[in-house]
């Protein structure tokens, strides 16, 4: 019998609000933000547009086949990156999301990223354990299915100011779907952060990353954005850990050991911290 978290429940998504109903409690920033709008004759995005395909057939396949629901049926509760990678993700969102924002956690775990003194409105987790994701002390609801299958977020159309990806984006097959969904349910100046490292459930992983280097995926993540309109240039944070040569960890992942490393599912001891962001129509600006 599933135990769920006292506040974690699955998602359900409100009813939509009146067509007339007006909320008198806008912030002077959405104000600003819909008052810039009116003032060019543009109105907001609600889906972006993809304006090409990022992948061919080949680049989207795995090597295990099965569905990712029964792979990913048993809970794992493990952390998939180290100490020094969750602090610095913990900080970067600590910069970038503000207090009493709506977040949603996109392909989540037990395990939460976001600071523990930072209250957030309302934060959603999606993932494909719901075992896993009950035990999330930061999620307020969530919801459990497979984007490879059905990309269509059950979210309404400008209902949150981030949405986040951590660890995650090398699994999915459509990801030029999977990013428009997210630049949909964005309100304008809304942030997608993706953060990844060099772990992977390697046959889990489609074939564009596993064949990659960290520099083609991070330009892989980047097009993923890129082919979707209406998304700001995406911005590269990239922090590679020091190696005993003095090197950076791109050479380690390409040395035998590396690539027998990820075979097998191991891991280096010391994880690369790349990110890659872009805001909806904007980057806001903030007092």
């Amino acid at each position: 019998m599933l135990s769920l978290h006292p506040n974690t429940n699955p998602w359900h998504p409100p009813p939509p609000p009146p067509p007339a109903a007006v909320d008198l409690k806008t912030s002077s920033l959405r104000a600003r933000i819909s008052n810039t709008i009116n003032m060019n004759n543009q109105a907001p995005q609600t889906s972006g547009k993809i304006k090409r395909l990022v992948l061919g057939p080949e680049g989207r396949t795995k090597l295990n086949v099965n569905p990712d629901r029964e792979f990913y049926g048993f809970p794992r509760f493990v952390t998939h990156v180290d100490d020094n990678f969750i602090s610095a993700l913990t900080n970067l969102y600590r910069e970038r999301l503000r207090p009493g924002w709506e977040v949603l956690d996109l392909m989540s775990s037990w395990v939460s990223h976001l600071p523990r003194e930072v209250e957030y409105k309302r934060v959603v987790g999606h993932g494909l354990n719901a075992q896993e994701l009950a035990k999330n002390p930061r999620l307020d609801y969530f919801f459990v299915k497979d984007l490879n299958v059905d990309q269509k977020l059950e979210l309404e159309s400008c209902s949150l100011d981030a949405v986040l990806c951590t660890v995650s984006v090398q699994y999915l097959q459509q990801p030029e779907k999977v990013f428009a969904e997210v630049f949909r349910v964005l309100r304008p100046g809304g942030v997608f952060i993706v953060s990844f490292s060099n772990r992977m459930f390697y046959e889990k992983a489609i074939a564009a990353w596993r064949e990659g280097t960290p520099y083609t995926r991070l330009q892989l993540v980047v097009q993923y954005f890129q082919c979707v309109e209406g998304f700001t240039q995406p911005q590269i944070i990239r922090r590679l850990p020091a190696t005993a040569t003095g090197s950076g960890g791109d050479e380690e992942e390409r040395s035998p050991f590396g690539w027998i490393a990820r075979l097998l599912g191991l891991f280096s001891p010391s994880d690369p911290f790349y990110n890659v962001i872009a805001y909806k129509n904007f980057k806001p600006l903030y007092d």
